[in-house]
């Protein structure tokens, strides 16, 4: 996923590609009517954001990613999603069959969902300590991962069951799995797909139209 995505508008629909030198090219013709482009300062083409970021980058952060790249994190595909929670330097904790792993790298290319509006604590030291307290408890061990995950929980349990007790201490009502995984989870990872399906499509096919 290392090309820029652009879109633009042109024979009534609305085209995506890689490549902006090749859009501003002389010789650029629409992928449609074949005809040469020329983009006026409104018509020219706008970079689509990408829904992956470097959640290194994210503190106080739920982090949705793959082992296998952000290609897979996908509602269209039948593969298995990792999850973690950054703390205020973004270093990632998530809960492996190794037990709880710190990493300040690999979380490069992933999902995110802030967990605190920026500027919106000043407790740094407090949310880092809670956070390393908490992947110390034993219910983070290795030899617990299986259990967990046969409950469907493991990595996705540890960074869910941080946030409520977050919330607990707030004295705020706990989020089950289910508010979660609609509220965040889900959007992020729509969103994704549809980024994926487009970027698949200019890949293969040197553009895509939306329908």
């Amino acid at each position: 996923m290392d090309f820029t995505v652009l879109k633009f508008d042109h024979c009534g629909k609305r085209i995506y590609t890689f490549d902006r030198n090749r859009l501003e090219a002389d010789n650029c013709r629409c992928p449609i009517c074949q005809e040469l482009m020329r983009f006026s300062l409104i018509e020219a083409p706008i970079i689509v954001p990408s829904p992956f970021i470097n959640g290194h980058k994210v503190p106080y952060a739920f982090l949705i990613g793959s082992s296998q790249g952000p290609a897979f994190i996908s509602e269209l595909l039948n593969s298995e999603i990792h999850v973690g929670v950054t703390n205020s330097q973004g270093v990632v904790y998530s809960y492996t069959s190794s037990g709880v792993l710190n990493q300040d790298h690999g979380w490069e290319q992933c999902l995110c969902v802030p967990l605190v509006a920026p500027g919106g604590t000043g407790c740094e030291t407090l949310w880092d300590n809670k956070l390393e307290q908490f992947s110390l408890l034993p219910n983070w061990s290795p030899d617990r991962f299986e259990e967990e995950r046969e409950f469907g929980s493991c990595c996705y349990g540890f960074a869910l069951s941080f946030l409520n007790q977050l919330r607990r201490s707030e004295s705020r009502d706990l989020i089950s799995r289910n508010e979660f995984t609609l509220q965040h989870v889900l959007p992020c990872v729509k969103r994704a797909t549809k980024y994926i399906t487009i970027y698949q499509e200019i890949y293969q096919h040197g553009f895509y139209i939306a329908h």
